[in-house]
């Protein structure tokens, strides 16, 4: 589950759309005005973007080229009923990374969103994470490396590790961990959680993922 903003001026389309994936357990923050997003966008981060395209104040393709060059990372998914391929490449030039055309169905939708959240890290200017001074997270081999040699971690710690990286600096609810780590039919456990926090302390620091009181977790470098 992620934390999607949505810029989409129709508002019934915007109801129907915000419905349905807070249906499936989405937080979703909607706003009908580009100027409005550009706010949303530097108020909070975000796991995704749904954007359309011809919207007032600042359209969707003008506001994600901004948003790419201030670091927003969170990948991006265009809502329009353009359909030229001078519109597609000028949608991919500024940054996003699928494209849905109206009219479209739910679960289209659903597939898109599912699909690009599933994936660990976009336009990242980096391929190399600073964790601490010796030790940094590859993110396109997905390894961690400490002194520059591959440490190898359980699958729960290193799906653990790359949500905090993802979300460095903010407070990870436990249910958000749960849902993060564990699958459909997997039983979440507050006791194992404990204990894949436990096995990343030991290897990254124990100061690197602090424990806020009755809320979850917040994970921090020495950026």
């Amino acid at each position: 589950m992620g934390k999607i903003l949505l810029l989409e001026d129709d508002q019934n389309l915007n109801e129907t759309i915000t419905e349905f994936l807070e249906d499936l357990g989405h937080e979703v923050v909607s706003v009908t005005d580009g100027f409005e997003a550009q706010e949303k966008l530097y108020e909070s981060k975000y796991d995704l973007l749904l954007l359309d395209v011809n919207t007032p104040g600042i359209n969707g393709f003008d506001l994600l080229k901004e948003s790419r060059k201030n670091g927003v990372t969170a990948p991006a998914i265009y809502i329009t009923s353009m359909n030229s391929v001078e519109d597609l490449e000028k949608g991919f030039e500024s940054g996003c990374d699928d494209y849905i055309r109206k009219p479209f169905a739910l679960k289209e939708l659903k597939i898109r969103v599912d699909t690009l959240l599933k994936r660990s890290f976009y336009h990242a200017s980096e391929e190399l994470i600073s964790i601490s001074g010796n030790i940094k997270y590859d993110i396109k081999s997905h390894d961690l490396l400490i002194d520059g040699k591959v440490v190898t971690l359980g699958n729960k710690e290193s799906k653990l590790l790359k949500l905090f990286l993802k979300h460095e600096g903010e407070v990870l609810v436990h249910e958000r961990i749960y849902e993060h780590l564990w699958d459909f039919d997997e039983e979440p456990s507050d006791t194992a959680l404990r204990t894949y926090i436990k096995n990343l302390r030991k290897i990254i620091g124990k100061d690197r993922i602090v424990s806020i009181k009755k809320q979850g977790y917040k994970f921090v470098t020495d950026k």
